[in-house]
């Protein structure tokens, strides 16, 4: 199960949606959805759903308090924190598939979503996933530009995915696992040596 207090970094912290308060942070991501993917936003029922469906982590990143003024000691919220971004992903025992990143406008290009994506790509590997996929809007260029920084590559391509406007989205994939860069073997002898290095995204 992924750490209360995933991150701090003194400003906002990064925490799992399982100990922080439901109505505090339902309401809140409900509304960044409208405000950044306007037709094509969860509904507060839709984000409840997912909250409850099994194999599902999400994260927030919340501003204005630290954990232990927001979460007392029960998990509820001891005063309101302020929703800056969230993120989740669903595991289904080999992938883990990104569900959705948002940040709000007025916290964009401050590093929060790198953070979460960064945060999710950890608690993935946690869980033992193999693979990370997500599916992106072609015309999202920031978005793009920071899934390749992550080391995520481009699969195919799915037309008219995001309903209702009929934009096509890329999917992508980052390997989690370690992976055999270099390899060498002698033949002079009896037994195969290898040496290899291991890489990680």
């Amino acid at each position: 199960m992924p750490a209360r207090n995933v991150r701090s970094d003194g400003t906002g912290m990064i925490v799992d949606h399982t100990n922080i308060d439901e109505e505090t942070v339902v309401p809140q991501m409900a509304a960044l959805e409208a405000d950044l993917f306007g037709r094509g936003a969860w509904s507060e029922r839709s984000i409840r759903q997912e909250f409850h469906a099994p194999a599902r982590t999400y994260l927030f990143d919340i501003d204005g308090c630290g954990i232990a003024n927001c979460i007392a000691a029960d998990g509820s919220a001891a005063k309101q924190p302020v929703v800056r971004g969230y993120a989740g992903f669903w595991y289904d025992g080999d992938d883990a598939e990104i569900m959705t990143i948002g940040v709000g406008r007025p916290y964009q290009r401050q590093g929060i979503a790198a953070a979460l994506l960064e945060t999710l790509i950890v608690s993935a590997r946690r869980q033992g996933a193999k693979r990370m996929l997500l599916e992106v809007r072609v015309d999202n260029v920031p978005a793009l530009a920071l899934y390749e920084r992550f080391g995520f590559t481009r699969m195919g391509l799915r037309k008219r995915y995001y309903q209702p406007e009929g934009i096509d989205a890329y999917t992508m994939s980052l390997d989690l696992e370690p992976r055999v860069v270099g390899f060498s073997a002698t033949a002079d002898t009896e037994h195969t040596s290898a040496t290899h290095t291991t890489e990680q995204q």
